[in-house]
């Protein structure tokens, strides 16, 4: 359901996706004394946002020193701008239709202190360069991880990601007329916080017969985070949901999908490719496709889906 859901509103051309109030209120509270004296941004929303309506409902608790928000209006007809500064909401009338890229919205981009937001989906590569170097709070679909420009900030431990469970709730009005759906998300940010991950508990040993070799790399394969082998001291391709766990219990070495590897990571041979479509295998694949690639115990050619690679760390 949740993958038909993400499907749907790419196809109608529109990925806003309402965040609940909830969600924003079991994130933020990490990051409560961060807030003291910020000028925070959203820049895609409006007073029915809940993004909105929190910061409103704890504008003096936190001591936040200034709110804005604009939305981008769809027709192409002039949006506008909600200011508020603990006393009043001004509502200011925008030239242009307020797309976040826009120059007016960039000016206050650049003068806020933090940036908060659900910025849409399809636009997350542009939305995480607009931002530069701002201070940010933002969900994204778990598979911007592997986003190659995205990416390296989460390897260079710049940029976090939090979820304090696989999926959060959006009410996605534009399709389902308001119901509550549930779409994968998690929250990225850099900002310093008192964030408790879940460690990686981990009990399986190591055993060359239960664990996969990847043909292209000194690197086992592992198909899901609960068994990560403890014992095992080389490189792993394990499942991007390992980010969610302590950062502190693993390093990352890189990611396929991202195009971030490791010397000597070689592409898909022919032979290979041949042998996955001829098994029935589907997708697109070439020979020289640098992705994570295996024969498995049963002779099975298999090319898991998205990976990173991380090594464990010892005391």
């Amino acid at each position: 359901m949740r993958n038909n859901n993400l499907n749907k509103s790419r196809r109608v051309k529109n990925d806003e996706f309402y965040t609940q109030y909830v969600d924003i209120e079991n994130e933020c509270k990490h990051y409560i004394d961060l807030f003291k004296d910020q000028w925070i941004y959203l820049p895609c929303d409006s007073e029915e946002s809940n993004f909105w309506k929190y910061f409103i409902d704890h504008f003096k608790e936190y001591s936040i020193k200034r709110l804005t928000a604009t939305h981008i209006n769809l027709d192409g007809t002039p949006s506008y701008r909600l200011d508020y500064d603990g006393s009043e909401v001004i509502k200011t009338a925008l030239k242009g239709n307020g797309d976040f890229r826009s120059e007016e919205c960039t000016i206050i981009k650049d003068e806020c202190d933090m940036v908060i937001t659900n910025p849409p989906f399809s636009l997350f590569r542009e939305f995480v360069q607009w931002l530069q170097c701002n201070k940010f709070l933002i969900l994204g679909n778990p598979n911007a991880i592997t986003y190659k420009d995205f990416f390296t900030y989460l390897q260079s431990r710049e940029v976090f990601v939090h979820s304090a469970t696989d999926t959060i709730t959006f009410t996605m009005s534009f399709i389902f007329d308001g119901e509550i759906k549930q779409a994968a998300g998690v929250w990225f940010t850099n900002l310093s916080s008192d964030y408790t991950y879940r460690e990686l508990t981990l009990d399986k040993k190591y055993d060359a017969d239960k664990y996969n070799h990847l043909l292209n790399y000194d690197c086992i394969n592992v198909d899901k985070v609960k068994d990560i082998p403890y014992d095992y001291d080389g490189i792993m391709a394990v499942p991007i949901t390992v980010l969610f766990y302590n950062p502190q219990q693993f390093d990352i070495i890189g990611c396929a999908d991202a195009n971030v590897l490791p010397n000597g990571w070689n592409g898909m041979t022919k032979e290979f490719v041949d042998l996955y479509y001829s098994q029935g295998g589907t997708g697109q694949y070439q020979a020289g496709k640098r992705l994570a690639y295996y024969i498995a115990k049963d002779g099975k050619a298999k090319i898991p889906y998205k990976r990173i690679l991380i090594k464990l760390k010892r005391d």
